[in-house]
């Protein structure tokens, strides 16, 4: 039972009820002499540690909280105390709103909202560290992979059909992935699919070292890694919510984005560097070394500060359930019709960036991969935006979808190289903001226990659309040049938030509302009420 100090140093036994919630003085700022005095004094009394919701949810590091004496001690979050449990204390006494200015940087590092406040959570550490490892290694192979095909075809085609097997999976089995993810333990069933990935990295690290690989070979491999893909990617997704909770949600999925962009930035240049010095087979050796990174990690968390979702059983109509469960609710299905367009057609940038690159501007290889760094620069910049920000709302993955499309609009009519480097920046940054947005958005509206299918879904619609949009896009590109190809991408993307974002507005009973002059405080374009009276469903507070 959670102890408090009165204010004359008693030691007094707080009420069971005080644990079940948190009081920041700042926060109520009631004339009541008699609650602001309990408030205050329930300042002085040390927070338990390792709760959701008391700032720091790493029972190890507890000395700035636990000792009263401790440099720098930042405030901790009180336990709620009734009135009466007290003497009052006048409200000149309590503490003043802007203590938390005062915090030193540990606090201010740690703090929700800030731009790394999920780190603060020792499990999702491991898990961060360990990515950082194997996302460097993954898009090593990717670089390898597709090399080693050219190298013994020849033909871009072959590689195409590599990249195809790969995503196939998930386009016809994304959904039993999601299903797969509900039904067990995320974090056991973790272990097994970055298992299986380092094994396939590590057979085809032999085959190719030894001089026996074939297309074929990796045609398979590709395969096998598509097939696991299906069931890795949405217990990955899922699986962020049981390290960090609710309130960190948001900003540990743009932590991995941008951990997933920095290693974009990496992976590439050394695997360059080591195909260039000792051959593609090496590159994949590396990757499966760099699994046991994210395995450790997993290994090495502690189950008791997971926030683990109880497994469903196995029964018959999960998989429709899923579906239907995503279906009737609209702050679910639009969100993922508007990430089925922008990735089926938004995301085909290796395609379109090639034929710019030789087309359209002819340079060389080493501005073309420039063009792909201007991009990754952008996306790693909108992670890291993202991460400053709360919970997003719809309406801010719909303006972000908005600004892509129509970014890639105007990079379509780029005069120059430099200008459409700048321009693929500028995408870079939205499309990064849209991805995280509609992730950590459909996570928080999804029951637990729907978790994993939602994910599914959603990896089904934003990655499997790939084996249908690229050629597409590739046909238009081809016959019609890079240009137009561009144009027609960044039109659906922009199209398709238009539609989406009226759709929710409408069916939200919202509409927009412009004024030149706001006054103080205002919005130029906001969204309101439609009838005038507050809008109170679920639907409008998501917008």
């Amino acid at each position: 039972m959670p102890r408090a100090v009165a204010p004359r140093g008693e030691t007094t036994v707080t009420p069971p009820a005080a644990a079940s919630a948190a009081i920041r003085t700042d926060d109520h700022r009631t004339a009541d002499p008699a609650a602001a005095g309990a408030a205050a004094a329930d300042a002085e009394a040390p927070a338990p540690t390792g709760l959701p919701g008391n700032g720091d949810d790493d029972p190890d590091e507890r000395t700035a909280a636990e000792d009263p004496a401790a440099p720098g001690r930042a405030h901790p979050a009180p336990a709620a105390t009734p009135p009466a449990a007290r003497p009052a204390r006048p409200l000149s006494e309590a503490t003043p709103p802007t203590a938390e200015a005062d915090a030193p940087a540990g606090a201010r590092f740690t703090r929700p909202g800030g731009m790394f406040s999920s780190l603060r959570v020792r499990n999702y550490r491991y898990y961060f560290a360990g990515q950082v490892v194997s996302n460097t290694g993954t898009w090593m192979q990717r670089i390898a992979q597709d090399w080693l095909v050219l190298s013994l075809t020849g033909s871009p085609l072959a590689v195409g059909i590599t990249t195809a097997m790969q995503f196939l999976p998930m386009l016809l089995l994304g959904l039993f992935g999601g299903v797969l993810a509900d039904r067990m333990p995320k974090r056991r069933l973790l272990i097994f699919t970055q298992g299986a990935m380092g094994l396939l990295a590590a057979g085809l690290a032999v085959l190719t070292v030894g001089g026996v690989v074939t297309p074929y070979y990796v045609y398979v491999f590709a395969l096998l890694l598509g097939l696991v893909t299906v069931v890795d990617n949405p217990t990955r997704q899922a699986f962020v919510s049981e390290m960090v909770g609710p309130k960190d949600l948001a900003n540990a999925v743009s932590l991995n984005a941008a951990n997933f962009q920095t290693a974009r930035l990496v992976g590439p240049a050394v695997a360059g560097l080591l195909i260039a010095a000792v051959g593609s087979g090496w590159a994949f050796a590396v990757n499966a070394l760099s699994f046991a990174a994210v395995i450790g990690g997993l290994l090495a968390m502690r189950p008791g500060e997971l926030r683990p979702t109880a497994p469903i059983a196995r029964e018959k109509g999960q998989l429709r359930e899923g579906l239907r469960y995503v279906k009737e609710r609209p702050e679910l299905l639009w969100p993922m019709v508007l990430a089925g367009f922008i990735g089926t057609f938004g995301f085909n940038f290796p395609t379109l960036l090639s034929g710019f690159a030789t087309d359209t501007f002819h340079v060389g290889a080493g501005q073309y991969g420039l063009l792909n760094t201007a991009m990754a620069v952008g996306s790693l910049t909108g992670a890291l935006i993202a991460a400053r920000r709360g919970a997003p709302r719809l309406r801010r993955l719909v303006g972000a979808a908005l600004a892509f499309g129509l970014l890639e609009v105007v990079a379509a009519f780029a005069p120059g190289y430099w200008t459409f480097a700048a321009l693929l920046t500028l995408i870079g940054v939205f499309g990064l903001s849209f991805n995280t947005s509609v992730n950590a958005a459909l996570q928080l509206a999804t029951e637990p226990a729907m978790r994993g299918r939602v994910m599914g879904l959603l990896v089904l619609v934003f990655t499997g659309g790939t084996p249908i949009g690229a050629p597409i896009v590739g046909w238009v590109t081809a016959s019609y040049g890079p240009r137009l190809g561009l144009l027609a991408c960044g039109l659906v993307s922009a199209l398709a938030a238009g539609v989406v974002g009226l759709v929710l507005a409408r069916s939200a009973d919202l509409r927009l509302r412009f004024a030149l002059h706001p006054g103080h405080g205002g919005r130029v374009v906001a969204l309101v009420p439609r009838t005038g009276a507050p809008a109170k469903s679920e639907l409008a507070a998501a917008c």
